[in-house]
């Protein structure tokens, strides 16, 4: 009998619930999120407004729902960036070598060597916040880390048995690249891109509680929670809120990368 896996079966629970309210709050808010009510300031939760609400009145449970959506946004949309130019980068230096592997790969480096979130911290400074900007910048800071993972798995695998193979057919690099290998190291590229996911959702959280992030009138957990720290003993229900649906968010998807480490 099989032991159950139960990272993977809390993982998948907890992604679904928040992925679920992420896909509702782009359809539908039981509130408008921006719509500010004065006598419902602070206001604890109630029937009416389950989570409460903030200090303009806006319902909390309609505003975490679209900040969850544009963490969730701006978290996708910086793995897929930087997984991208990190695959073609890492694949090019990982199969073919030479003094191309050896510029690229001190490049990386130089990138590396600096913390993601500084590097952002510049890009952003020098063109300005909004979730777009964020993505690209912490899409650049987060290459180095995918490029060294492909890199590290072409070197593995390039010199296995069914790519000789498919160099003896007459399969081109390309080929050999995308067609053969890629697929071959997608287990370890997946857990890397959830790793990846959840460093995306811290970054972009701490942005956006400096104010150096997503900008009004778009709101985000980290905004939220920058918004709410002044009320924490009056109104405690306004940090939580943001707060659990972070933790929510990088946990689902940090229990499903250890299931899929545990398989490989």
């Amino acid at each position: 009998m099989k032991k159950k896996n139960w990272n993977l079966i809390l993982g998948t629970v907890i992604t679904s619930i928040m992925l679920l309210l992420i896909v509702v709050g782009f359809f539908f808010t039981p509130y408008d999120s921006q719509q500010m009510n004065i006598d419902l300031k602070l206001a604890s939760p109630s029937l009416a407004h389950p989570l409460g609400c903030d200090h303009f009145g806006r319902d909390i449970l309609s505003r975490v729902m679209e900040g969850a959506g544009t963490t969730f946004f701006v978290a996708i949309g910086t793995v897929l960036l930087g997984c991208v130019i990190g695959i073609i980068m890492g694949a090019v230096t990982g199969y073919f070598g030479g003094i191309l592997d050896e510029i690229l790969m001190r490049l990386n480096d130089a990138l590396f060597a600096f913390p993601s979130i500084l590097l952002a911290l510049v890009f952003i400074s020098l063109f300005g916040s909004g979730k777009y900007n964020v993505i690209l910048a912490l899409g650049i800071a987060f290459v180095p880390s995918f490029a060294r993972i492909v890199r590290s798995e072409f070197l593995r695998c390039k010199s296995l048995d069914y790519v000789r193979a498919a160099r003896l057919a007459g399969a081109s690099h390309l080929r050999i690249m995308f067609v053969h290998i890629l697929p071959n190291i997608l287990p370890v590229l997946l857990s890397s891109l959830m790793i990846g996911f959840n460093n995306a959702v811290l970054a972009e959280a701490s942005m956006s509680y400096l104010g150096i992030g997503v900008q009004p009138p778009d709101s985000s957990l980290g905004m939220m929670l920058s918004e709410a720290q002044t009320y924490l003993f009056r109104a405690p229900w306004y940090v939580l809120a943001p707060g659990v649906a972070i933790v929510l968010l990088i946990l689902g998807f940090a229990l499903l990368a250890e299931s899929i480490n545990k398989k490989k």
